[in-house]
């Protein structure tokens, strides 16, 4: 016949394996779920890394875009400033007139200087606007200081240049003055 210390030894393997077991269990949850948290917090910082370095990379390309900016049209001031000076020879060179022999080195001299400033504006990337008599207004490029009606032309006709219109590089730096007719359609 059995032995009933026997049995409660067996029933304490079973009950000692199920303990070993559900251990066992609970450790390999809890490894588990420290590598869940381990995996989490390394996709986190993944993500993170990602970010700083897309964000450098467009730190890089804005200071790029903004030397190369500055290096276009950092003059722009300065070049503004220097309009009314070119306005004046071209003004002094058109009232001189006929050459004569007590002037010619004066007006000479304002050529050169007149051809040297423009070479120093096409070397920085400043071309001038000049619309003639005739040519359609653009009010893009083209700033009307007065309207006139003019017999023989047309409305949005420019009739008079007061002033030429610069442009630098591909920005305009100042739109060309001129008078319109406003002549109606007839």
């Amino acid at each position: 016949m059995a032995n009933p210390e026997n049995d409660d030894f067996l029933d304490d393997v079973e009950s000692a394996e199920a303990e070993a077991y559900a251990e066992e269990l609970e450790e390999f949850d809890d490894e588990a779920i420290e590598l869940d948290e381990i995996k989490a917090e390394r996709d986190e910082l993944r993500d993170k890394w990602m970010r700083a370095m897309a964000e450098a990379e467009n730190a890089r390309k804005r200071a790029d875009k903004q030397r190369r900016e500055a290096e276009m049209y950092g003059g722009s001031k300065l070049a503004r400033d220097l309009l009314p000076v070119y306005d004046n020879m071209k003004r002094a060179l058109e009232a001189a007139g006929e050459k004569s022999e007590e002037s010619a080195a004066l007006i000479e001299g304002v050529e050169l200087t007149m051809r040297e400033l423009l070479n120093t504006f096409k070397k920085h990337g400043i071309e001038p606007i000049s619309p003639q008599p005739g040519d359609k207004f653009d009010p893009n490029i083209h700033e009307a200081m007065f309207e006139a009606p003019v017999p023989g032309t047309r409305a949005g006709e420019i009739i008079q240049v007061s002033a030429e219109g610069f442009w630098l590089s591909d920005r305009l730096l100042r739109p060309a003055q001129v008078g319109v007719s406003s002549m109606p359609a007839s």
